[in-house]
């Protein structure tokens, strides 16, 4: 699926953010652009860090800056890698992803050559943990 032309401004943000990635390790550099229901646009770029675990994930780093805006609700997004083929939020950014998105919030990857897919958080995360399987006492 091709995106529409209504939402080049993500593809542009989530671009210019992966060219700001920290990634002296993997090489891999991902960028993301946030949608926030203000229509304001969040970007978050990959950031490495020698010990694994710790680094932080583009999906990650523009949720953080929509929340500290003052945002909780993503209303679309889009991830971009240098990459044969668009690739998909890892399961960690798929939980987050869901956590400020409706199942229906369309989700773009795409690749530095210009391939582009589209999901929705609902499809990217089928059965997802959400606050409905929190015990509350």
């Amino acid at each position: 699926m091709l995106m529409p032309n209504s939402v080049p401004d993500l593809r542009d943000a989530a671009t210019a953010a992966r060219e700001n990635a920290y990634a002296p390790y993997s090489n891999f550099k991902v960028g993301a652009a946030m949608r926030g229901a203000s229509g304001k646009i969040y970007v978050g770029a990959n950031v490495e860090n020698v010990s694994y675990p710790v680094g932080t994930c583009a999906e990650e780093a523009a949720l953080a800056a929509m929340v500290v805006a003052g945002e909780t609700e993503v209303i679309e997004a889009y991830v971009i890698a240098d990459a044969p083929e668009p690739v998909p939020p890892s399961g960690a950014c798929r939980q987050r992803l869901k956590e400020f998105g409706k199942d229906d919030v369309t989700g773009w990857m795409g690749s530095t050559d210009g391939k582009e897919e589209a999901s929705t958080i609902g499809d990217l995360l089928p059965g997802a943990f959400d606050a409905g399987y929190m015990v509350r006492s």
